[in-house]
């Protein structure tokens, strides 16, 4: 049968009603033209509103397949059990028209082919039934596109699309104009090879995986995962708008926490200058990464002109004369200085000079500056305009997507069986604590994704040593044809060439100097003197997965983490405790004690843990307790010496204490933080705080017990926190039960606003994520919202008319109950006319509400 002939034959007059039962009627005020509506709450078996069951569903799938197969005659059918797999294969296919976040407009502009690639799922059918099923979902979505554009809000909805993106164009393009000066063409040509060379350098994102096959390298667009960054005093937001309120920006992160992930996005999104897919803030500008661990040479920092060329730039030798001094003179760069914590004291004094001085001398640029959480103090870059943001751990929900991404990167273009593998992963996180805790970022997370991929999902690892062991091992095994003591030969030469390299604080190595190392390492190897080290480092660098080249022909660890944990285990065994309990001292230290204390005898072990506490600083106190969610077996008597050193620092005192004990401390202060009952009124907000901020679900029976506190600024702590934890399981546990007299319940994403309508709505809420209105006022409970906070202003809120135009605020009438509306502070010019009886007020960034 001719498969596109079939199509052709089916009736309109058949398949378009039954198509058109995929969805709900429209309902009352389906008719407001500046509230679309998203696709994913018209069908019919999913949502409020069901008129569809699971069965209704299955069976209209069947009449489908029928009427399809009907239209290409009887003797091309297949027989029933390819029937019965083309009938599933659709019913898993429209059951994807719920996840679908996108309203009908965009719908349509998107064309029945795109729609149905979108709503394809991988099925393991014969290939007949595949081209079946992928004819008849065209024709199904044709139908539904056809469905869309009848419905009464199309056309209207069409038109202040249309106008709306009119409207952003050309205020792109002025934009473009205002930033983008006229310039030399020699200039305009380097800027579009350079372009595309930040693409080419920067487009591929390299992740753990044990498949020699992959390359380590997949694209950014298919495995990055928008993690979560907290803007001092702001809060929550995405970590690529981090730039957009603040064009300057020292953002902190642990080690493997998505820090230079997220650098390489922001350059390539500004490269590629797309007025659709490049935010505002970065169009017509240049970027420059600058990893300090490559630009910085013999303590001396690169002037303009040498930024290409230290980072090892392809294209630096075509730069033209005065070219960069030019961009950053127009105020059009974005300077991506990344990884403070890879240099030392001193250096790090000078890289704030040296900060200070581009800053005073170039006006006007984005600078994204990277650390770890303790690298530098709280306001290091103060004078010179940054705000400071943290990114958060990883909570269940971009887990599960980070899993979901991963597995479709790395097994993209090959036989199905993934998505069943990346759920399975999913489920035992979430019913893990243990996982849960490890899986905190993207470096662990892919670790594990990797490790899982191999099989060895039945024996998921309890912790981050028993993690990067298993991971390695596993790279090595795959990448060798075998186990046969090759891989353990692998491990041994890594091992003394990352002791080496943190014993002398580099972080790259130049060949002769990892060749001497490999050398030694060799002789001590038994069988392995006649081996010429030359050959061995060659098969390492090529092989082992975890090194590469970096700029003048020295080798790098692809993660300092990888150098951590495997000259933690030779720093162990050479007895070099003393050098330990120094580099403990430094933020770059930390990872390789936790590493060691996880690698340890029991005996060793004790002996670093008492040395750190021994040391009578916070710090090492801390950095002792968050040991011990590390380390395997432990003296009793050793613990009870660090829990009783960290429970003089419980309760908290103040603000900063509680993030200290929050970000340093580990499980061992959730144990020490106190009830209600036992702590005092003035510390009770700190202890939420410092609990609130782990975003451990172990914090939440404690989280709990306060849920009825009567203290105003505990109750803001409990709503404030509530990102970090399971949605729902936090709304029923906690916010359900706290007294919501003079307080703003936050919302961060759009299933906060859909959990609080299900607790009954709340009369304060504060919206602190760009919401699209038509979306705010379906979620909230307008008959009870008293008082609502937007955040993010009324920018991308107005409708054809603008912000302050007749209909800019339109929607604020769907809100019979609303008396205050809260503005941020600058945003004075802007405000539409508001509905009788509502006042407006403005925030200054930081400022509490009540």
């Amino acid at each position: 049968m001719e498969l596109a002939s079939a199509s052709a034959r089916v009736a309109a007059g058949v398949v378009g009603p039954l198509v058109r039962k995929l969805f709900v009627r429209d309902g009352v005020g389906a008719g407001v033209v500046d509230r679309p509506v998203r696709i994913a709450s018209l069908v019919s078996f999913r949502g409020e509103r069901r008129e569809l069951s699971e069965k209704e569903l299955r069976k209209l799938a069947g009449a489908l397949v029928r009427r399809f197969l009907e239209a290409g005659g009887p003797h091309e059918a297949p027989d029933g059990e390819g029937r019965r797999e083309l009938v599933e294969a659709l019913v898993r296919c429209l059951h994807s028209l719920g996840d679908l976040d996108m309203d009908d407009v965009q719908a349509v502009a998107l064309g029945h082919r795109e729609l149905a690639r979108r709503l394809r799922r991988p099925v393991d059918v014969s290939a007949e039934v595949e081209a079946r099923l992928d004819a008849l979902l065209e024709i199904c979505c044709l139908h539904v596109l056809n469905f869309f554009s009848q419905r009464s809000t199309f056309v209207s909805r069409t038109l202040i699309e249309q106008t709306r993106r009119i409207d952003g164009l050309v205020a792109a393009v002025d934009l473009l104009a205002a930033r983008v000066p006229r310039r030399a063409a020699e200039d305009v040509r380097f800027e579009t090879r350079y372009a595309d060379h930040v693409v080419r350098a920067h487009g591929r994102l390299s992740i753990p995986a044990a498949d020699v096959s992959t390359g380590f390298r997949v694209p950014l667009d298919s495995a990055y995962v928008s993690l979560e960054a907290t803007v001092l005093p702001d809060g929550p937001t995405a970590a690529e708008r981090v730039l957009a309120g603040d064009g300057r920006v020292l953002l902190r992160g642990a080690a493997g926490a998505g820090k230079s992930t997220l650098a390489q996005w922001v350059a390539v999104a500004t490269a590629r200058q797309s007025l659709d897919e490049t935010p505002g803030h970065l169009l017509g500008r240049v970027p420059f990464v600058l990893p300090l661990r490559r630009v910085v040479r013999e303590g001396r920092f690169p002037l303009p002109e040498d930024f290409l060329r230290r980072v090892g730039s392809a294209v630096a030798g075509g730069q033209p004369d005065g070219w960069v001094d030019r961009v950053l003179g127009a105020g059009r760069g974005v300077l991506l200085v990344d990884g403070v914590d890879e240099l030392g004291e001193d250096e790090r004094a000078e890289a704030r000079r040296w900060v200070d001085d581009l800053v005073g001398e170039f006006p006007g640029n984005l600078w994204l500056v990277t650390a770890r959480p303790s690298a530098v103090p709280e306001g290091w870059l103060a004078e010179q305009g940054f705000a400071e943001a943290s990114l958060s751990p990883m909570g269940r929900g971009e887990v599960a997507r980070f899993v979901r991404r991963w597995h479709g990167a790395v097994d993209a273009g090959r036989a199905g069986g993934h998505e069943e593998r990346a759920e399975s992963l999913v489920t035992a996180v979430g019913a893990n604590g243990g996982l849960a805790r490890l899986a905190t970022n993207p470096l662990l997370c892919g670790l594990l994704c990797a490790w899982h991929r191999e099989g060895s999902g039945a024996l998921l690892p309890s912790g981050r040593g028993e993690l990067f062991e298993a991971a390695l091992h596993t790279l090595w095994k795959r990448r060798e044809g075998g186990p046969g003591g090759t891989g353990e030969t692998s491990m041994r030469l890594l091992e003394r060439l990352a002791y080496w390299m943190i014993r002398n604080g580099v972080a790259e190595v130049g060949r002769p100097d990892a060749l001497r190392q490999v050398e030694r390492a060799l002789l001590a190897l038994p069988g392995r003197a006649s081996v010429a080290a030359e050959e061995a480092w060659d098969a390492l660098v090529e092989r082992s997965g975890v090194l590469r080249a970096s700029a003048g022909g020295s080798v790098e660890f692809t993660h300092g983490t990888f150098r951590d944990f495997l000259g933690a285990k030779a720093l162990v065994e050479e007895g070099d405790f003393p050098l330990l309990l120094s580099i403990a001292r430094e933020v770059r230290g930390e990872d390789v004690v936790r590493m060691a204390v996880a690698r340890g005898r029991p005996e060793e072990a004790a002996r670093i843990l008492d040395g750190l506490v021994a040391g009578g600083t916070v710090r090492g106190a801390l950095l002792a307790a968050a040991c011990l969610d590390h380390a395997g077996r432990v003296d009793p008597g050793v613990r009870a010496r660090v829990v009783a050193r960290v429970s003089e620092l419980v309760p908290p005192r103040d603000w900063a204490a509680a993030r200290q004990l929050a970000d340093g401390g580990g499980g061992v202060v959730l144990e020490l933080l106190p009830g209600p009952e036992s702590c005092g009124e003035r510390e009770a907000p700190f202890v939420v705080a410092a609990a609130g901020r782990t975003g451990d679900d172990a914090a939440l029976p404690l989280l709990a017990r306060y849920r009825t506190h009567p203290s105003l600024e505990v109750r803001r702590q409990l709503v404030w926190c509530w990102h970090r934890f399971d949605t729902e399981r936090y709304a029923e546990e906690v916010l359900r039960h706290v007294d919501e007299r003079g307080v703003y319940f936050t919302v961060h994403r759009p299933e906060h606003l859909r959990a609080l309508r299900a607790l009954g709505g709340r009369s304060r809420v504060h919206v602190a994520f760009d919401c699209d209105p038509g979306e705010l006022v379906e979620l909230v409970d307008g008959e009870r919202l008293t008082h609502l906070w937007l955040r993010e202003g009324l920018r991308a809120r107005s409708g054809a008319g603008g912000a302050g135009g007749a209909g800019g605020a339109a929607w604020l009438a769907a809100l019979p109950a609303l008396r205050v509306l809260v503005l941020p502070e600058g945003a004075e010019g802007s405000v539409p006319s508001l509905p009788p009886g509502v006042d407006v007020r403005f925030a200054r960034r930081g400022e509490v509400v009540f």
